[in-house]
């Protein structure tokens, strides 16, 4: 028996700069939609938005940013409503918690025991789908 081992990468020439990081080809192809001014969130403060033909939301920690689905992946509850203390975000309903920096579960629900355990196998936890903010100049700017 032969055996054929097939390689699909492509190798990338060494630079002589180290430093040099690789971009995805695609990288001049991401469109950025302005969605507020920097002036129009306090820190600590969060807003909906909607892009792309979506509704999100835009959060201001510090002096960063950031966007994400608007509506909570367990059961639908209105983000904007919910309440933001650093970086996690709590949804009103169930109280699930997200960190927004990247969107991953912290709690996916506030219910406990033998509840919380049919409550994942009925919706098991999701991410909260999170999305590239960039500043130009006075302008918040959302990947979309």
């Amino acid at each position: 028996m032969r055996i054929i081992m097939v390689s699909f990468y492509t190798r990338i020439p060494k630079s002589k700069d180290t430093k040099k990081k690789c971009v995805p080809e695609d990288a001049d192809m991401r469109e950025f939609i302005q969605v507020a001014a920097i002036t129009d969130l306090k820190n600590g403060s969060m807003k909906k938005i909607r892009a792309g033909g979506q509704d999100l939301l835009l959060a201001r920690v510090g002096d960063r940013y950031y966007c994400m689905d608007a509506f909570c992946p367990h059961l639908g509850g209105d983000l904007s409503e919910g309440t933001l203390a650093g970086t996690i975000l709590t949804c009103p309903l169930h109280h699930s918690q997200f960190d927004i920096s990247d969107g991953h579960v912290l709690r996916w629900t506030d219910l406990a025991g033998i509840v919380l355990a049919a409550a994942k196998n009925q919706r098991p936890p999701r991410p909260l789908g999170t999305y590239p903010v960039k500043i130009e100049g006075k302008a918040v700017l959302v990947e979309k």
